[in-house]
């Protein structure tokens, strides 16, 4: 294997511990006891000057007394002895080293202590674990760099697991048999060395089978965009539990697009672009990171569930309804197949109830499960029961997963519907045979809810469709006419017109200042009419009941602009009434880390009490325009519902891409776009209004 800038760090030859001791429940003596006793190979060198031997190893007062120089030092120290330490581990030349304290000085000076560590750390090319954190296991090396006792070894296997709470990192790495670690990280505060150091590191190995994430931030933003892109090149599944999912305040944005995209949307833009599972919580977490580790991809098509009792299914076809987790249909050779191995009054159906009664009841169920697996509508399959150990039931069910595991390639786990179950003798057997038991029926569901969404998004990269090229004097006219735009924002002329010129639709319009030019314009169009303020720095007209829809004649639009004329002013904003459609709202949002977004919502007056919505990075392909849109709950109206004629998708698919595009091009001068609504008829795709801010 090539070596990585991180090995010293992670897989060291050498190792020293500075303040090792043998002080009971001291972190020290954990520290000591965790990497002196666990089988790690390479050379261990305890350091304290208040011994002479630590374990039976010879202890050193310093570092500058090893005979050797060690690769990675472990400074196990508190906050006042920190930067006399890591000064010491510069000196010594190591190229790594691990802290716990947190560098917080009650009395620091300027630059603050964590600063200095920092910069020493990023001058000297110290790889750092730390600061803040409880240190790192690599399992396969037997090397446990940790002062948090664990219980056990940790079980080895293909996940690694980079978390930024010390907490979520002993959840996953100190419980359980199921889940099998090449690495598990506490990044800590990441003094130098982050999460995208340490997900590249994974990627190199060739034992990494997913990468589970535990985030509060991002601090490198480039570097992690490309271990996400590294790692969907790779086909290594990553899944990620982001905290921090709180909207951002209407009061905060200007647009509507800033209002209700919220402060994760960079992040959920970023995942859906890279193919990341995000996850809610640790369970979901943990049966996601179970189902994934043994490698096994979803098939085609959907579920395949087995229970032993009628109730339970029921129960869990309620919540796989809820979850938007579908059963596949199975096909009519399956069905005439099971139906021999089924007792009389049972059904040859998806989802299966297979127990009827005790004779060669082991034999029916392993028969069943291998054929629905074979079914060519199954693209995974799961036997729920709440098995525990000991029971001959539970035994004959694990019995007939591991033979249905056995001759087929597509996954398949045990599930249950309860928790508290005492199997873990069967989750150890389990484990140790590539097949995954999850407690509980949501996790269960939402494991495979993930593992189809992973197939599909894969799927549809594969059929990206290249965007298309954008007019270079265009963009170069429109960045340098928005450099001299003397306001935060642009009026909804000089919006449409950005729009227009990047290939968008926009409604007919006309700006009239008086009487003469309203009633020129209204001759024009013809009736029925739309007639909006446009007194500048008006962003949200329907707020100020500056909007009037619908206008049918000369008397009604002589009395609508008179009423605007004296409670805004007289400038105003004349279309054409837009013919029937779906409202939809579009838009594009800077992001400081990931760069422009583009959102598709539910459209109209309601955009933010709906707030159904989805965001994308830009650019976007036709593809992902169309996933989009798939995922909003308005796409049944798109598509025709209740008899209604179904929108022109291509149309409305083709102003995400080009949006999208427009954002993209101009990010050094536009913050956020509003185009709201489009209305998404059967013959086009047509903004009817639209807001641009501007980044100053």
């Amino acid at each position: 294997m090539t070596a990585h800038r991180l090995d010293p760090l992670l897989q060291p030859a050498s190792i020293a511990l500075v303040g090792a001791s043998e002080r009971a429940g001291s972190p020290g003596a954990v520290l000591a006891e965790m990497v002196m006793r666990a089988g790690y190979a390479g050379e261990i060198y305890p350091v304290n000057p208040g011994y002479a031997r630590i374990l039976g190893r010879d202890c050193y007062p310093g570092l500058e007394d090893l005979p050797t120089r060690v690769d990675h030092v472990v400074i196990a120290l508190g906050n006042a002895r920190l930067e006399a330490a890591l000064d010491a581990a510069i000196a010594h030349d190591a190229r790594a080293a691990t802290i716990y304290a947190s560098g917080a000085l009650e009395a620091d000076s300027e630059p603050r202590l964590v600063d200095r560590l920092a910069r020493k750390a990023r001058v000297a090319g110290l790889e750092v674990c730390g600061l803040n954190g409880m240190g790192f296991y690599n399992p396969p090396a037997n090397l446990y760099v940790g002062i948090f006792p664990r219980p056990r070894d940790v079980e080895r296997g293909g996940i690694s697991y980079i978390a930024q709470s010390g907490s979520a990192f002993t959840t996953l790495c100190h419980n359980g048999r199921r889940l099998g670690f090449n690495l598990c990280v506490s990044t800590g505060n990441e003094l130098v060395t982050t999460v995208a150091d340490y997900m590249d590191w994974s990627l190199a190995r060739a034992d990494t089978r997913v990468i589970g994430l535990f985030l509060e931030t991002v601090r490198d933003p480039a570097t992690f965009t490309m271990a996400l892109a590294r790692a969907r090149d790779r086909g290594i599944p990553v899944v990620a539990l982001k905290l921090g999912k709180s909207p951002l305040g209407a009061a905060q944005a200007l647009t509507h697009t800033g209002a209700i995209a919220g402060s994760h949307a960079a992040f959920e833009a970023l995942f859906r672009r890279y193919g990341v599972i995000e996850v809610d919580d640790l369970d979901e977490m943990a049966a996601t990171l179970m189902l994934l580790q043994g490698g096994r991809e979803a098939a085609p098509g959907g579920l395949a569930a087995a229970f032993e009792s009628g109730g339970l299914r029921e129960l869990a076809s309620d919540a796989a309804h809820a979850l938007g987790v579908d059963f596949a249909p199975l096909d009519a050779t399956t069905r005439d197949e099971l139906k021999q191995h089924l007792d009389p009054g049972l059904e040859p159906e998806n989802p299966l109830d297979a127990w009827g009664t005790h004779d060669r009841f082991e034999e029916r169920f392993g028969a069943c499960l291998r054929l629905l697996l074979a079914d060519p509508n199954v693209g995974a399959g799961v036997f729920v029961s709440n098995v525990r150990d000991g029971y001959f039931l539970s035994e004959a069910i694990y019995r007939a997963v591991e033979s249905a595991a056995a001759a087929s390639g597509k996954p398949i786990a045990i599930g249950t519907c309860y928790a508290d179950l005492a199997n873990d003798d069967l989750c150890r057997r389990a484990h140790a045979a590539g097949i995954p038991l999850i407690d509980g029926l949501r996790e269960t569901l939402l494991a495979f809810r993930h593992l189809f969404a992973r197939r599909d998004a894969l799927a549809r990269r594969s059929r990206a469709i290249e965007p298309p090229a954008l007019d270079p004097a265009r963009i170069e006219t429109w960045r340098e006419r928005l450099a001299r735009h003397p306001s935060a924002s642009l009026g909804e002329a000089d919006a449409l017109a950005l729009l227009a010129d990047f290939g968008i639709p926009v409604v007919r319009h006309r700006v009239v200042e008086d009487k003469a030019g309203l009633l020129a314009a209204a001759r024009d169009f013809g009736f029925p009419l739309v007639l909006k303020t446009a007194v500048p720095g008006i962003e949200h007209k329907s707020d100020c009941d500056g909007v009037f829809v619908g206008i049918d004649d000369e008397a009604e639009l002589r009395a609508r602009y008179a009423d605007l004329a004296a409670r805004l002013g007289a400038p105003a904003l004349l279309a054409p009434l837009a013919p029937a459609g779906v409202e939809v709202g579009l838009g594009s949002l800077s992001d400081p880390q990931f760069g422009p977004l583009v959102m598709v919502a539910a459209g109209g007056t309601l955009i933010e009490v709906l707030a159904d919505r989805g965001v994308a990075l830009c650019p976007v392909d036709p593809v992902e325009a169309d996933t989009l849109l798939g995922s909003l709950a308005i796409d049944p109206l798109l598509r025709g519902a209740r008899g209604k004629p179904a929108a022109d998708r291509a149309s409305l698919v083709e102003a995400i891409v080009r949006l999208a595009l427009l954002a993209d091009a101009l990010r050094e001068q536009i913050d956020s776009i509003d185009v709201n609504p489009v209305i998404a008829g059967p013959d086009t795709a047509l903004a009817v209004d639209a807001l641009v801010a501007l980044r100053r």
